[in-house]
């Protein structure tokens, strides 16, 4: 199938520049004000320019900062609790309302609660981050702890491993690969909240540049940087994909997906 209808990247970059295109040629023709829309020339003019400001970098570094600890703080807290509470079905049953609970929450409910108590540093933008990141990984281990063979489980119980041993040798390999897809998730949920926190709140990064440039005016530099927030997205995905398959080339999900 894929054979069939060409090259996924190429299609990508050609549906890419199709829609540069129209972006183009929507305000040069009228049927759009360019004052709300400007044409992909100046938007890229503006991004050029931004690229060779301090400000800029300074701005990508404070949205990558917030979102690379957050993330970390995210990955750790959800893998060790999922493992805890997936591998005692006690605890489990008892968690299971409250997870149900919590998780459905928007990250953004909680920005009065953030400004209370971090005003607009940078513990705002790590409080949304870390509890809009904690779900995803949460929920994708425990699924990976309930996926363990139970055959595998009592064979290791039978040679006499301890506990170390069987969440070693038995549960962390069958868990990882949803650990993997909740890291992906979480990368990208993670992102959305440091962008999102910073144009709200108003704290040091892409997200406070954006809606600075909005309200001076200067149309085409805000969508300039909605399109760096755009690229550093796909960038964090495809390094988390890379990265996954790499790690875990032996696994079989992996292995189905390399051509022959």
């Amino acid at each position: 199938m894929t054979k069939r209808l060409g090259n996924p990247v190429l299609l990508g970059l050609a549906g890419l520049a199709g829609l540069l295109l129209l972006v183009e040629a929507l305000p040069r023709l009228g049927l759009v004000n360019d004052a709300y829309l400007p044409p992909t020339s100046r938007i890229a003019t503006a991004l050029f320019d931004e690229l060779a400001t301090a400000e800029f970098w300074r701005a990508v570094g404070d949205t990558l900062t917030g979102w690379a600890i957050g993330l970390a703080i995210a990955v750790t807290a959800g893998v060790v609790v999922g493992i805890v509470v997936g591998a005692i079905p006690v605890l489990r049953a008892a968690t299971a309302s409250t997870v149900e609970f919590l998780r459905p929450i928007p990250s953004v409910a909680l920005i009065p609660l953030a400004v209370l108590l971090y005003g607009t540093d940078l513990g705002s933008v790590l409080l949304l981050v870390v509890y809009a990141a904690f779900w995803q990984v949460l929920v994708q281990v425990l699924y990976g702890v309930a996926d363990v063979d139970p055959v595998a489980d009592e064979t290791a119980r039978s040679f006499r491993f301890g506990t170390w041993a069987r969440v070693r040798h038995v549960l962390w390999p069958t868990a990882l690969p949803y650990v993997f897809t909740g890291v992906r998730l979480a990368a990208s949920v993670a992102l959305v909240l440091a962008v999102t926190a910073e144009l709200v709140i108003g704290a040091p990064g892409l997200g406070k540049s954006i809606a600075v440039a909005q309200s001076s005016g200067a149309v085409p530099v805000m969508y300039a940087l909605v399109a760096v927030t755009g690229l550093l997205g796909v960038a964090i995905n495809l390094a988390a994909r890379v990265f996954e398959r790499r790690t875990l080339a032996w696994h079989q999900s992996v292995r189905g997906e390399i051509p022959a």
